[in-house]
């Protein structure tokens, strides 16, 4: 067999093989979302462990701290925000009425003053008033996820307790365990590291916008608040899509000057978090292209439906961050990354 013909079984055997596990994802979707959530959580907690093992607490009692923690700060966020949800969606066929009310007076105008307009292209293509339904399916079909709460804490538990015992495992099964446990190392780390920097940045990101909406005296602005923490962890597309609803609920409430005011608000926190604070916490090396990240927001949407929206890049970025740490892989990382240049992971360690 020649080698050409032998790369390109090589190949249609990889590309196979990427179909057949798309074909498992999308089929276990309700079983792996929670247990993706489950793995972002238990990765953000492994370094508030660490730090209470460090001190001499034993891992059965830091576990239970961190996890009491995160219940605590989950059903606080579940009390504040929860009943704007479920106000919002009672709410959700007024506003949209009246969006499509304002909505026709505009085209009304537009056609008195002399432009061809057609009403039923507006309203069958660019009726505003589908945003709003789409923002309350997602918030109804996200919120189906975070109802499997108990499970996903109970697996956030185990993987904790398993994390503790796993270098132990990996020096007892494996030929060469130092070199493998320096490689997950830095890959444990950077993960970590983005993982916690872009939940800071995007938990400082809904609070600028709760506070920016409370003070413009826009309805639930702790709801918006979460939906720009949540959206903030997709870059560049994330930002105008939480900014979308709101923007629409003040042309409805506050009206037009309102509502340009309540954009402007988005634009300036995203641009503050986004284009300043984030680059310089994260790192230039850290990021990833413009077209993977929307190619990664459409993939992982359509495999994971809205949560996989939510963890594209995070789940992008742990592909990347594996393949920095593999010097047989570390072109793949370049493609992926939005730099022409980067310094390798061994230079920085």
């Amino acid at each position: 067999m020649t080698p050409t013909r032998s790369n390109n079984r090589g190949l249609l055997l990889t590309l196979a093989s990427f179909v057949i596990v798309v074909a498992g994802m999308r089929a276990a979707q309700s079983l792996l979302v929670p247990f993706l959530l489950a793995s972002f959580i238990a990765i953000l907690c492994a370094g508030p462990m660490r730090w209470l093992q460090s001190r001499k607490v034993p891992a059965g009692l830091a576990v239970l701290i961190v996890v009491l923690t995160v219940i605590g700060s989950s059903l606080t966020v579940l009390i504040l925000v929860g009943s704007s949800a479920n106000d919002f969606s009672s709410a959700l066929p007024e506003y949209q009425q009246s969006l499509r009310t304002q909505t026709l007076s505009l085209i009304t105008w537009l056609q008195g003053m002399g432009l061809n307009v057609s009403t039923t292209l507006i309203t069958d293509y660019f009726d505003p008033a589908k945003a709003l339904q789409i923002a309350g399916n997602m918030l109804a079909r996200t919120s189906g996820v975070l109802a499997n709460a108990f499970m996903i804490l109970l697996t956030v538990v185990f993987i904790l307790l398993e994390a503790a015992g796993l270098p132990d495992k990996l020096r007892a099964g494996l030929d060469n365990a130092d070199a493998s446990l320096k490689s997950f190392e830095r890959f444990n780390t950077g993960v970590q590291q983005y993982l916690a920097i872009k939940t800071l940045v995007s938990l400082a990101t809904g609070v600028l916008i709760t506070l920016w909406l409370l003070m413009l005296g826009l309805d639930y602005p702790l709801l918006w608040g979460l939906v720009a923490f949540l959206l903030n962890y997709v870059p560049n597309i994330g930002s105008i899509i939480a900014a979308v609803p709101a923007v629409l609920l003040a042309v409805v409430q506050l009206g037009p000057a309102s509502s340009l005011m309540v954009a402007g608000g988005y634009l300036a926190v995203n641009l503050l978090m986004g284009s300043a604070i984030e680059p310089k916490l994260m790192g230039r090396k850290l990021g990833l292209s413009t077209l993977v990240v929307f190619l990664s927001l459409v993939f992982w949407g359509w495999a994971l439906g809205p949560v996989g929206m939510l963890l594209s890049v995070p789940l992008t970025m742990i592909v990347k961050i594996a393949l920095e740490v593999n010097p047989e892989t570390r072109w793949l990382a370049l493609l992926l990354g939005s730099e022409t240049s980067q310094t390798t992971p061994a230079k920085n360690a």
